[in-house]
């Protein structure tokens, strides 16, 4: 069985060559580099599975090395740790939004350096395994078609970005970067009124893209977009996107379809914030909600926020409470906290009013 290879970048001998034994211990295969130069160059050379890499060293940064390796398809994927001093730790908030994975403070100890690698290598793997399922929903697509085949080939190269529920992905008026594939968990697009409130734009799922309309119309993202549960993404950037766009109509008419389906979908929506009544409105929501989730007619789970099934129906968040009241009172729904159990799917898409 071949051995899991760390790369370590580090400056101070004591702790790189301490680091080293360590993992050797651990039936490691390490490599050792003193500065960021000669890191990067290992790193493209060995392609590792793991880079421990300190932040503050001569020729070249911590930051630096992690800029570097991100702008190669074949080192970007690579799981990336910093290394760091306690005094640095305010830092860290910039490597983790340029893509590293994890931290380690130094001193550290054998146990937090050993479970550290590990983890990062058991969600490597789970990637790959999500990765191949996400890749594998593709394949009525890709027979013959070569447009298609190069979009599974720059996902399948692409790193995957962990994000917490909460976190903001981009903000509207942000500039265009890519498309992010939802790898994992779920995102929620919206824009705020003038008077602070939220109207959600989209919700979307795993398998799901979003950002499409701002990278066709090739202009500044038209809303933000948040986390809704801890969330693994895929950004396929806007510079190795445009020519396959360009190259493969294929490609441009699966991108033009997702649009026209959002399109639809709000237009739909805006039919039912000027016609359909708070009842209606809140039911065809829960009905739309429940086939995301793809479940079936009976005893679905959602998970939504009062906050966010406001901004989704256009009422207050009072007006939620209520109706949701009266739909458990008509045994109609279940509440568990933020969960809501539907117990009656055929009585709420049939409601009048």
């Amino acid at each position: 069985m071949e051995r899991t290879r760390i790369l370590i970048i580090e400056d101070n001998n004591d702790i790189r060559e301490s680091t080293a034994e360590i993992l050797i211990l651990g039936n490691y295969e390490v490599f050792q580099a003193v500065n960021g130069k000669d890191g990067v160059e290992l790193a493209i050379k060995h392609l590792p599975d793991v880079i421990l890499c300190d932040i503050m060293m001569p020729e070249l940064d911590g930051y630096g090395v992690l800029h570097l390796l991100n702008k190669t398809p074949e080192t970007s994927a690579i799981p990336f740790i910093f290394l760091t001093a306690k005094t640095e730790r305010v830092d860290m908030r910039k490597g983790m939004e340029m893509g590293a994975d994890d931290y380690l403070t130094k001193p550290f100890d054998d146990v937090e350096l050993l479970n550290a690698i590990e983890c990062r290598v058991k969600k490597r793997d789970l990637q790959k395994q999500l990765y191949s399922q996400s890749l594998d929903k593709l394949d009525s697509l890709l027979n013959s078609n070569r447009g298609l085949e190069e979009l599974a080939r720059l996902i399948s190269e692409r790193k995957v970005r962990n994000i917490k529920k909460k976190q903001v992905v981009y903000y509207q008026g942000d500039t265009v970067n890519g498309v992010y594939l939802i790898v994992s968990g779920s995102v929620k697009t919206f824009k705020v009124a003038e008077d602070g409130r939220e109207l959600l734009t989209g919700i979307y799922g795993q398998d799901e893209y979003f950002g499409v309309a701002s990278l066709l119309a090739n202009e500044n993202y038209h809303e933000t977009s948040e986390a809704m549960a801890d969330t693994s993404l895929c950004l396929l950037p806007k510079d190795f996107l445009e020519p396959l766009l360009n190259k493969y109509p294929v490609v441009a008419a699966q991108f033009i379809k997702l649009l026209a389906n959002n399109v639809l979908n709000k237009e739909e929506q805006l039919l039912q914030l000027a016609y359909h009544s708070v009842r209606k409105r809140m039911a065809e929501v829960l009905i739309r909600l429940s086939n995301i989730k793809d479940a079936s007619t009976k005893g679905i789970l959602l998970s939504m926020s009062r906050d966010n099934l406001a901004a989704m129906t256009g009422m207050a968040t009072e007006t939620v409470s209520r109706i949701l009241s009266d739909f458990k009172d008509e045994e109609l729904i279940e509440r568990k906290g933020s969960q809501i159990l539907i117990l009656d799917h055929l009585r709420l898409r049939t409601m009048k009013n």
